[in-house]
């Protein structure tokens, strides 16, 4: 996936600041000690949910703090609203931007892809033989990428929560889904029947940015490296 109209959004400009874009929810929580250990001193209203405001400035004059939803996270750096980002891998493999360059698993955020099904119908039929199946997810590329390999068509209702009631409700066979303990599964009466990929935040960064400037990008890579030594 291409990300056009870069070239405006990271004509350098050594007096402005770079973007850092951070991952509303669960992930903002478990980045704050990495940030403070990376030297990085937001506002304090950045945590607040509540706070209307989305764009934060730090202790240093040369970086500010974006809050957005985590799916978003990738697309501000690719497309260069961001030059920094903080985002999960299964975010990654959903929007493959070339644009984006990972260097650093963070190792936050731990979680994971993977299939689920009715308990009931678990394990009930060979799926080696599907040539089609229904999946409701928020991941249609890496679901239908997922059943291609297996040669299985995946036909895939495109959903941005409630997953759990699909296959109940008829709307589908199978999901797939973001997994981190899977109690939501349980409630649900639905099982993990496979893990499509384990998952961890990484640090991105524009790769256009890193080429244009340096020394500005590369000092806060060097700076989260450090801080994930420190560990």
């Amino acid at each position: 996936m291409t990300a056009p109209f870069l070239a405006s959004a990271l004509e350098p400009d050594a007096a402005s600041p770079l973007i850092l874009a951070l991952p509303k929810g669960r992930i903002l929580k478990e980045c704050a000690p990495l940030l403070a250990r990376a030297g990085i001193v937001p506002a304090p209203d950045y945590m607040d949910e509540d706070s209307r405001r989305l764009r934060f400035p730090t202790d240093d004059p040369m970086l500010d703090v974006v809050r957005v939803r985590p799916f978003d996270v990738a697309t501000f750096v690719a497309f260069g609203a961001a030059h920094i980002g903080i985002c999960g891998a299964d975010v990654l493999m959903e929007f493959d931007y070339p644009e984006v360059y990972a260097p650093l698993d963070l190792g936050i955020g731990k979680c994971r892809v993977a299939v689920a099904e009715p308990r009931e119908t678990a394990g009930s039929d060979d799926a080696s033989r599907w040539s089609m199946v229904r999946v409701a997810s928020k991941y249609p590329n890496i679901a239908r990428r997922h059943f291609a390999n297996r040669g299985v068509h995946a036909e895939v209702v495109h959903l941005n929560g409630a997953m759990e009631l699909a296959p109940g409700l008829g709307l589908c066979r199978l999901i797939v889904d973001l997994v981190q303990t899977g109690s939501t599964l349980k409630a649900n009466g639905l099982v993990e029947t496979e893990t499509i990929a384990d998952v961890t935040s990484r640090l991105i960064v524009n790769r256009s940015a890193l080429k244009t400037q340096p020394e500005a990008v590369g000092a806060w890579i060097a700076k989260f490296r450090s801080a994930l030594e420190q560990q």
